[in-house]
């Protein structure tokens, strides 16, 4: 029973979640805490104490930990996390020492990716590629039934692509990313400037916000937007234009069969993947000539993350318990003939001489 279940965990810039997933990628019990503290050590100890909680009440194998950063090839190391101030954190070995079980770190559209594959919208795909759009862009690929990572572990960070030279200013330090106009950030600046203006057209917008336009939120543009209100929609369909634009690119990359939108600004739906779709082929290299991939709606919502790093993490523990029992039986293998209830090396030599 402990092989099937694995405990994800997924940190946020605000709050860490943790869940005990089954082998069927259902998560059996939830909790998380706030966690307003960028320091590594009270983030590391926030993770342990949800893990411990959860241990209390389930057995499980290991623990898989989506973190949005780079991580490095060994799957150990946040090398870099622009909203925690983790610098080449040690963050699996960290909570290995905290919580006593095998631990795997893995960058958390990663892991939504995986989970897609596995149990959600991606399922019976062979070459999949799953976009999140929160914040910013996070990217995982899974092609031929792996997770495609990279040569260095820091593949699939799609957000940071140019594509507008000398464009609007990324956190990342280049100008024009993807993710300036086609994440969370991107809906909910350009809801913001047109609030600020005071334009008749922000006018549901604002009521909603309290009359303060530094309120605004992307979730609610998609809830105003789902509401009818023509200017959110009009928004929305901005933000899923250069999405399908970004898809194309990808596309003449990559070439997958499924594309999997994911990460809360999906939760606009149609508003959103219907001009994705329609932007994708406007501009996808070959166009007419060649098949076109699905973009599809991600299925797993909030819970992608830390599904897929259980599952990660539950499936890297059992490689490993099955490894070190070839190694064991390698051992035994090659161990001398001569054991228990068998006669010595030596005296075995005596008898041969006492025999000649």
């Amino acid at each position: 029973m402990m092989e099937r279940l694995a405990i994800g965990v997924d940190i946020g810039g605000t709050r860490v979640k943790a869940g005990v997933v089954n082998e069927d990628g259902l998560v059996l019990e939830r909790t998380g805490r706030d966690t307003p503290s960028t320091n590594p050590t009270e983030v590391e100890e926030n993770i342990a104490d949800l893990v411990h909680d959860l241990l209390s009440r389930h057995v499980v194998s290991a623990v898989g930990i989506g973190a949005a950063g780079f991580v490095d090839a060994t799957r150990s190391t946040v090398l870099f996390a622009p909203h925690l101030a983790w610098r080449n954190e040690p963050l699996r070995d960290a909570v290995r020492r905290r919580v006593g079980l095998s631990t795997l770190v893995e960058n958390d559209a990663n892991a939504a990716a995986w989970a897609e594959w596995r149990f959600g919208a991606g399922q019976n795909e062979t070459d999949l590629v799953c976009i999140t759009l929160g914040t910013g862009i996070g990217g995982g690929m899974v092609f031929g039934g792996l997770l495609h990572r990279g040569r260095t572990g820091l593949g699939g960070e799609f957000g940071h692509m140019q594509v507008v030279p000398h464009g609007q200013r990324c956190e990342c330090g280049n100008r024009g990313c993807w993710e300036q106009y086609a994440s969370a950030n991107a809906l909910v600046r350009e809801a913001k400037e047109l609030a600020r203006a005071r334009s008749p057209r922000a006018e549901a917008l604002l009521e909603r916000a309290g009359g303060d336009p530094e309120a605004i939120t992307g979730l609610m543009v998609s809830d105003v937007a789902l509401s009818g209100d023509q200017t959110s929609i009009e928004l929305l369909a901005e933000v899923g234009d250069w999405l399908g634009i970004g898809i194309a690119n990808l596309a003449a990359a990559l070439d997958p069969g499924t594309f999997v939108i994911g990460g809360g600004v999906s939760d606009a739906g149609e508003l959103l993947i219907a001009p994705a779709v329609a932007a994708y082929r406007r501009t996808l290299t070959g166009r007419g000539y060649r098949p076109e991939a699905r973009i599809v709606r991600a299925h797993l919502g909030n819970d992608a993350g830390l599904v897929g790093a259980a599952d990660l993490a539950r499936t890297a523990a059992r490689r490993s318990r099955r490894r070190s029992g070839s190694r064991s039986r390698t051992r035994a293998e090659r161990r001398p003939l001569f054991g228990v209830g068998q006669p010595s090396q030596r005296a075995t030599r005596a008898s041969i001489r006492s025999a000649k």
